[in-house]
């Protein structure tokens, strides 16, 4: 699920500039090499996110609370890199995009792109934040 959202927040940032500017896709025609590398790349950033979020949903049910935090921390730290390369990715690919947009669809293209950077970049961050919610929210065995 969390990687469904984070390729869904990536996408949708550039999606209604990015359709706006190009003509409608009849089944037939492949996404251009760039969007198909960025696609591939949102793929593996998807798959890292799961991960991390078994490691902390396997970290948050450590009893010892100390033991917990410092796991959650550790796993965090570990996959910062991948949230920031991500980010770069997007940032990349959209720039890329506006490039070739029309100028009238550049100030709303940099707009989603200036809104979903932090949020990309915080992506350890609020895996975690829920993984703990859920967890304090779940009652005792």
């Amino acid at each position: 699920m969390i990687r469904a959202l984070v390729i869904a927040a990536a996408l949708s940032t550039m999606a209604p500039a990015v359709s706006a500017q190009t003509a409608p896709v009849t089944p037939a025609e492949a996404p251009s090499p760039g969007e198909a590398a960025f696609e591939a790349t949102a793929e593996a950033f998807g798959v890292k996110v799961e991960a991390m979020q078994a490691e902390m949903q396997t970290a948050v049910a450590e009893a010892d609370v100390a033991r917990r935090a410092a796991s959650l921390d550790a796993i965090e730290a570990r996959y910062q890199p991948d949230a920031d390369a991500f980010a770069t990715a997007f940032e990349t690919f959209m720039n890329q995009q506006m490039a070739a947009a029309p100028e009238t669809e550049r100030a709303g293209m940099l707009a989603g792109l200036t809104q979903a950077l932090p949020q990309l970049r915080s992506v350890p961050r609020l895996v975690r934040t829920q993984i703990e919610q859920a967890a304090t929210a779940a009652p005792a065995p």
